[in-house]
């Protein structure tokens, strides 16, 4: 199998951690390091837009990984907003399987804690779960005019 994952610069104290998670999830369940490529994008506004293209290359799996800290500012509500709308509506239309790794905290603390410490690891939990979504699509595929 073959893995893109778009990354956010923007936090990248942070989505360095996420960007570990997920390759060391995915290479601990049999994918090669070759066959994991990461994209980086200056922020997560950016990560739909990096991910359309990565999801056109022919890879199994899109994971998005980013982190929104929230400011004294409503800047966080339309980053965030934008890039869960923007990676959602990818989920939703395209035949690869997109998965959302995209930290929207109140503060650094939260982030750290959902970057690898007492939280686990969102990056990890993304790959995971595009793991299990390119299964499910081989096995939707296998049944094709079966319900349920």
């Amino acid at each position: 199998m073959k893995f893109g994952i778009v990354a956010g610069r923007f936090n990248a104290f942070i989505v360095d951690h996420l960007v570990t998670g997920a390759v060391d999830a995915l290479t601990r369940a049999g994918a090669q390091a070759a066959d994991i490529t990461v994209y980086r994008c200056p922020g997560a506004f950016e990560i739909p837009q990096v991910a359309r293209r990565v999801a056109a290359t022919g890879v199994d799996a899109v994971v998005c990984v980013g982190c929104v800290i929230r400011g004294a500012t409503p800047h966080f509500d339309y980053v965030a907003g934008e890039a869960a709308r923007g990676i959602g509506e990818l989920a939703r239309t395209l035949d690869v399987p997109i998965t959302f790794g995209v930290l929207t905290t109140l503060s650094i603390e939260q982030a750290i804690e959902r970057a690898g410490t007492k939280a686990g690891n969102k990056g990890a939990d993304a790959a995971l779960a595009a793991l299990e979504m390119v299964a499910l699509f081989r096995a939707i595929g296998r049944r094709k005019g079966s319900q349920g």
